[in-house]
This record gives structure tokens, sequence and C-alpha cells, in this order.
């Protein structure tokens, strides 16, 4: 299997990849929060998809069978990240039917060479106990940091 970039044709399909992805990782959504990631995240892949939010899949049998997603974000330069080119692997993700069969290592394979391309200092993730050694194999190391986490939610 090959992976490709998504295009604007697959807008439907990863906003449906992107729902089944949350309700596996947060539970049922609400209506109101299907509703909303429903209606709004087929414009946020349009204004977005192959500027900075880069789709990975595979396909079997014209069916996307798995996916990643990497946003890549420009910040003023630090040691920690000098080419001010930074990135985030979201929404790793396969069809139920289609796990175990290497296509999210295929996956993050790929995506890790265009991160080198695009000379991107840092990739980073949140990784699930299932994903961790997944990531490890493909050079994902704990990070260490002095610093605290933290969100501010509106």
């Amino acid at each position: 299997m090959t992976v490709e970039y998504a295009q604007t044709a697959d807008i439907p399909l990863l906003t449906e990849l992107r729902l089944a992805y949350l309700e596996e990782d947060h539970g049922k959504l609400s209506e109101d929060e299907f509703e909303i990631i429903s209606r709004d995240l087929p414009g946020y892949f349009e204004r977005n998809l192959n500027q900075n939010l880069f789709c990975y899949l595979i396909r079997e049998q014209e069916e996307i069978a798995a996916c990643a997603f990497l946003l890549v974000v420009e910040k003023p330069m630090s040691p920690a990240f000098i080419t001010g080119r930074t990135g985030t692997v979201l929404n790793v993700y396969a069809r139920p039917a289609c796990r175990h069969k290497g296509y999210a290592k295929q996956i993050m394979e790929r995506l890790l060479e265009d991160a080198a391309e695009k000379k991107l200092s840092v990739v980073e993730l949140k990784s699930t106990e299932d994903g961790y050694r997944l990531y490890q194999s493909v050079g994902f190391v704990d990070d260490v940091t002095e610093y605290r986490l933290m969100k501010w939610y509106n």
C-alpha cells in the first residue's frame, strides 16, 4: 500500500475519520459537539489542507483505511526549535477492520520523511498506551522538561 496526501475531494472522508477518531479517543460526542464538528470541520480542511495541514492516507479498495494529520506551525525561533518550524501529529487512526496491518507505521515513516524535508525542528504528539511502541519505533522519545503543560479554555 502506498501513502498519499489527501486532496479536497477527500474532505468528507477526512471529516468522517476525524469524528470516528474523536469518538474512540474521547467517547461518544454530545449531540452539540457532533453537530458543531460536523458542520465546521469541512471548512477547516478547505482552508488548511496542504497549506499547513497535511493529511496522509492509505486506501484499501478506494476507501481510506488509515490516516494521520501533520499540522505545521511557524514560531519565533528558539534553541528548542531552531528553524522556528514545528509539527504536531494528530488523528493517527485506522479503521477497525484495517488495524494491525502496519499502515500506521508506514504513514508515520512517510510523515517524518516529509517533516525532515519541510525543515521542521521538532515533531510532537500525544500518545496513548496503544500507540506508544509504534511512535518509539519510528524515533519518538519521551519529552522530559522542567516546564508544566498548562491550558486555557474558552
